[in-house]
């Protein structure tokens, strides 16, 4: 009797077992996991791309969109804490059906990879997912290159296979940099290229890894589907077992293979200007006042412009958490002195007293002077090897404006003191 009792007790535990890990199977099988990766959309902050976790379960029929770029305008303080560089994100779950029907709507590219690991590993994967998306884990401090959407998908990619996934792509070196990728996504709008790479220092400038390169939704898809793994039962799998493209935006800027080199068109840009700027100048010294209206205003925006642009770069530097923005060489010749330029510039303009006239001249030439100066300066110690800032397209926007309003002020002020000792001195203009 004793004997049967244990025997049976025996078979009931050998049973339970039996079942639960057919349960956990079954659930696992009826599990389908997919990263969906969408394409750039209009706004700025969706340049970049987008990317999700969707798990499919056939027991139920819910389609689940794990997403780890949620953010919103109205969280409190959210234009401050962007502002210092304290950007909170959230990840959540929703419907996959709503989600890809509004990324239509937006008219973005979507296209889903179907991954091919062992039912017990997807049911690990959703478990994990799940417990990110609870209330007391689902927000992060989210960080533009090293902790975003993208970012959190392969490193779930990552566990999925074990650790495999990034033990491959570290020890790969990426063919860009952060910089050359951003200016992938960014060529088509010059001004919003040149500022977002002018506030941008040197450490976007480091050699990356293939690891590195997939804070980009397109990358990890890239990725992905060429990846090779070896499972939890020992078994050589692709990674990626089918790709679909659900839907393909039409009369969007492409993304480029290759980014494109700006400054040359910068520089023509600016020599564009400084012709227009120049022929002001011009004028004003062939005694027609409205020249020199229109070249002290030139000068007032072009300050405004780049001294307001160099204040927030400095801000950005010394203020906040934005660790992109450091080691920027740009502070040597962009400085918020080019403020002074506004006033300056317009007073220069608009003075009737031939005396104030000509220490606005000086002012404004002192200003563009260490302006002009500072960029010489900036290029001469890329000579040194820890000083290497890809900042050439800043430097060429600014140095033909910098040059012409430091000398051709110069050459002005020799007119004007000619002009008014042939006038005895007190002509009002």
């Amino acid at each position: 009797m004793h004997t049967y009792k244990m025997t049976k007790k025996a078979a009931l535990i050998f049973l339970l077992i039996f079942f639960s890990g057919t349960v956990l199977f079954a659930q696992g099988e009826n599990l389908t996991l997919k990263v969906a990766v969408i394409g750039p959309g209009e706004e700025l902050y969706f340049w970049w791309g987008h990317i999700a976790l969707i798990i499919e379960d056939s027991d139920t029929g819910l389609s689940s969109f794990y997403d780890y770029g949620l953010f919103s305008f109205d969280n409190e303080n959210f234009f401050v804490n962007f502002a210092m560089g304290r950007l909170l994100y959230s990840c959540g779950v929703s419907s996959t059906e709503r989600n890809v029907q509004g990324y239509k709507d937006k008219n973005r590219n979507i296209v889903f990879y179907t991954l091919d690991i062992p039912p017990e590993t997807r049911l690990k994967v959703k478990e994990f997912a799940d417990i990110n998306v609870l209330p007391e884990n689902r927000d992060y401090f989210y960080h533009h290159f090293l902790d975003n959407c993208s970012t959190r998908i392969r490193d779930i990619i990552d566990l999925a296979t074990d650790g495999q996934f990034k033990e491959l792509y570290e020890n790969e070196a990426s063919r860009f940099t952060l910089r050359e990728h951003v200016r992938r996504h960014t060529w088509f709008s010059p001004p919003i290229d040149w500022i977002l790479n002018f506030w941008m220092g040197q450490v976007i400038d480091t050699p990356i890894t293939a690891w590195e390169d997939m804070f980009l939704p397109s990358e990890v898809g890239k990725r992905i589907g060429e990846f090779y793994y070896t499972d939890i039962n020992g078994e050589r799998r692709k990674l990626v077992s089918g790709g679909e493209t659900i839907y393909e935006a039409h009369d969007r800027p492409a993304v480029l293979d290759v980014p494109r080199v700006q400054w040359p068109r910068q520089l023509a840009f600016s020599l564009v200007l400084s012709a227009i700027f120049g022929f002001f100048f011009y004028l004003y010294s062939r005694n027609i006042r409205a020249g020199r209206i229109l070249a002290g205003f030139s000068m007032s925006i072009c300050g405004l412009v780049f001294g307001a642009a160099s204040l927030l770069l400095y801000f950005l530097n010394l203020f906040t958490n934005h660790d992109y923005t450091f080691e920027n060489a740009n502070m040597i010749f962009a400085t918020p002195l080019l403020l002074a330029a506004v006033p300056s510039g317009i007073c220069y303009a608009l003075t009737k007293r031939t005396d104030k006239l000509i220490k606005y001249d000086e002012l404004l030439r002192l200003i563009w002077i260490l302006a002009a100066a500072g960029i010489v300066l900036s290029m001469l110690i890329k000579l040194l090897p820890w000083l290497y800032q890809d900042n050439l397209t800043d430097q060429m926007l600014m140095l033909p404006i910098a040059v012409l309003f430091a000398c051709q002020p110069v050459g002005l002020r020799l007119v004007i003191k000619k002009y008014f000792s042939r006038k005895g001195g007190k002509h009002e203009c």
